[in-house]
């Protein structure tokens, strides 16, 4: 069975690059947000099994809302999003629970990488 995916980002152009390189990969993309307040009620109505969350967003950025997915299930497999220089982001979100990141631009095979072995 695929594995379910939550796809965060504010910019609506990076979800689609994300979501085609999921589904090209036999991944089902169960929801997508643009922001962390809507990923973390998005993750409690889906459940999905891994979240790829982007940490600089509006209203809730990636790392609060990691933070709060985590006190909901402690399981909750997320790998974050991060542009170029965001490296005291990374550390913080790893620190946080974080399983994996990746950086912008996306290279398909890092996104694929970083995904099979948080769902590991």
């Amino acid at each position: 069975m695929a594995k379910r995916i939550l796809i965060v980002d504010d910019a609506a152009f990076m979800r689609m690059m994300i979501k085609d390189i999921l589904i090209k990969n036999n991944f089902e993309v169960v929801g997508e947000a643009q922001d962390g307040a809507e990923a973390v009620e998005k993750y409690k109505e889906l459940t999905p099994d891994l979240v790829t969350m982007d940490i600089t967003m509006p209203e809730k950025d990636g790392i609060t809302a990691l933070k709060e997915i985590k006190d909901i299930n402690p399981e909750a497999r997320i790998v974050m999003c991060s542009a170029m220089g965001q490296q005291a982001m990374v550390i913080d979100a790893i620190q946080a629970g974080a399983k994996d990141f990746i950086v912008k631009p996306f290279q398909s095979d890092r996104v694929i990488e970083a995904i099979e072995k948080s769902l590991k």
